[in-house]
């Protein structure tokens, strides 16, 4: 494709949350990557506590996923405001990649005008440096308690001239309602941005749908461009990290691993790659039963971990947790879930709170106001137990974390896994604590474990990209970047 003379914006936006806006805009950047162009992903405010480091902080890990689709580096101008729930009244602000402690403890309605400066300066910036850039919206653009003080859905795509698509989910049901409801609380302005609806995870004949497309664009004056079929196992994380048990492989299961889902859960997105080898269940624990048919028990990343140790003790998984661990059973706790495996948690600055941990591991968490925020090449040592095929493998992962932890000498042995503070075992080697992030997104990693390989990123962004080849109407795509 021939060079564009200035970036153009293509933006996807959404009937609701979890309409596929995140995987969406992620095959676009492949797509447009693929022909040449200067491609980077863009999304104003990201609420999620999967975030990942990269060059100047950290940012919303669909961004970071999106930027490697597009072939770019990923940086904070991507996602420059991402907001991390730390309670359901209460989230962290974290703009430009770094935590801005006056923007969190600032109300809700008042952050909006503050911000976009430093909004609209991120996306202009990568407007001069790309030929595209690939916009996610976030819920809906047309949700009018919010619009007053929106800088993520239709304030982006007006003041990036953007070209928009609007997608939603049709195995939800009232997919036509959500899109009419949708243009119809859009005004004029705004509506003329629309260049096209998008049907997402459509189970059948295509054929059937009519006369609804045509009905539709009578209405609107907008086309139906693209069908979208129901695809569970594309190998790209959901957005919120949150895996459909339903998707599990199909084939024999020889391992079955279960990850403590308590409510601060974070970081999810890291077991993707886990959920893709052959033979492994993946399985949500939220009671003592789900630890019980385990395997493998994963405690993973916490937004607060103080809180989500009271939730596990509260569902009686603590004592169920203990229970497989005195069995012989794998344990795993990764940055908050080590922090959980530990004896204690100390907070005298009002950070996250003290606490008792599952004493699984001779270890004390104290925890500091200043964030850690960095990737991290480590390697294991001497490791045994079920986790002994991890020792003397390097792996590349992230630390996003304030607290910092230390062996307790009076609390038992313990051995080190990986020098530097950033693992441990208990004498017996089954239960492991992990500071890395990324432990199950390392190749070699999962080789020693399961003697596996997993689809490549790679190879799931150019499936990502076949697939909106393939179900979008000729030319639509192409189009959306030509200038007018």
């Amino acid at each position: 494709m021939k060079q564009v003379a200035v970036a153009r914006c293509v933006m996807v936006l959404g009937t609701t949350s979890g309409a596929g806006k995140s995987w969406l805009a992620t095959a676009l950047c492949r797509w447009y990557a693929r022909q040449g162009l200067k491609v980077a992903p863009f999304k104003a405010q990201n609420m999620s506590n999967n975030a990942r480091v990269v060059q100047g902080g950290e940012i919303g890990s669909a961004q970071y996923f999106q930027a490697l689709a597009a072939r770019a580096e990923p940086d904070v101008r991507m996602n420059p405001l991402l907001l991390k729930p730390e309670r359901d009244t209460h989230s962290q602000v974290v703009l430009l990649g770094r935590v801005d402690a006056e923007l969190t403890r600032m109300p809700w309605h008042e952050r909006g005008a503050t911000v976009w400066p430093a909004v609209a300066q991120a996306l202009d910036a990568l407007r001069a440096d790309n030929d595209v850039v690939v916009i996610e919206g976030a819920g809906s653009p047309a949700e009018i308690n919010l619009k007053h003080s929106d800088i993520v859905n239709m304030r982006v795509a007006r003041h990036a001239d953007a070209r928009c698509l609007l997608v939603t989910d049709i195995d939800r049901g009232g997919a036509f309602a959500h899109l009419y409801g949708t243009w119809a609380l859009l005004d004029d302005a705004e509506r003329a941005l629309l260049r096209g609806f998008v049907l997402n995870k459509f189970r059948g004949d295509a054929s059937l749908l009519e006369p609804g497309p045509r009905m539709l664009e009578e209405l609107t004056g907008i086309p139906t461009v693209a069908t979208l079929p129901m695809w569970r196992q594309h190998g790209l994380p959901d957005e919120d990290g949150v895996f459909d048990e339903r998707s599990a492989h199909a084939g024999a299961v020889h391992k079955t691993v279960a990850i403590v889902a308590y409510p601060r859960i974070s970081n999810l997105d890291e077991f993707q790659a886990l959920k893709n080898v052959p033979g492994v269940r993946l399985v949500w624990a939220r009671s003592a039963v789900d630890i019980a048919q385990a395997d493998w028990v994963i405690l993973p990343g916490s937004k607060h971990t103080s809180g989500d140790l009271a939730w596990l003790r509260s569902q009686g998984l603590d004592r169920a947790i203990a229970q497989h661990a005195q069995r012989g059973g794998a344990v795993l706790g990764i940055c908050g879930g080590l922090q959980m495996l530990g004896e204690a948690l100390i907070d005298t600055q009002g950070i996250d709170g003290n606490g008792p941990g599952l004493g699984l591991l001779p270890l004390v968490t104290v925890f500091d106001a200043e964030k850690l925020v960095k990737k991290t090449r480590a390697r294991f040592g001497d490791v045994i137990g079920p986790w002994a095929a991890l020792s003397g493998a390097e792996l590349s992962g992230y630390e996003i974390r304030n607290g910092r932890t230390s062996q307790h000498a009076g609390m038992g042995a313990g051995r080190v896994a990986i020098p530097g503070g950033l693992a441990w075992q208990n004498e017996q080697g089954n239960v492991l604590g992990v500071y890395l992030h990324g432990l199950f997104e390392d190749a070699g990693v999962l080789h020693a474990l399961f003697g596996a390989r997993v689809p490549t990123l790679e190879s799931v962004f150019d499936g990502l990209a076949d697939f909106i080849d393939a179900h979008f109407a000729d030319g639509v795509i192409p189009e959306l970047i030509l200038k007018q």
